[in-house]
């Protein structure tokens, strides 16, 4: 699951080129884990533990990430 969320980071970053700023990047790959995939559904609601995860994101990266 891990490899094909970051293919998919990788050709979102590919297809947009350059971003004005980190939060307009941030934005693109929030949008590419919420983007429903045909037969795949979301990955985020594949995995269960997708809450501990952005909690510890948040923690980490608090200033950049908002809960």
């Amino acid at each position: 699951m891990i490899e094909s969320l970051t293919a998919r980071f990788r050709q979102a970053m590919r297809r947009r080129g350059h971003f004005p700023s980190e939060q307009a990047a941030l934005k693109v790959l929030y949008l590419v884990t919420r983007d429903k995939r045909k037969g795949g559904g979301n990955v985020s609601a594949r995995n269960n533990e997708w809450k501990k995860a952005l909690d510890a994101f948040a923690i980490a990266y608090g200033d950049r990430i908002k809960p």
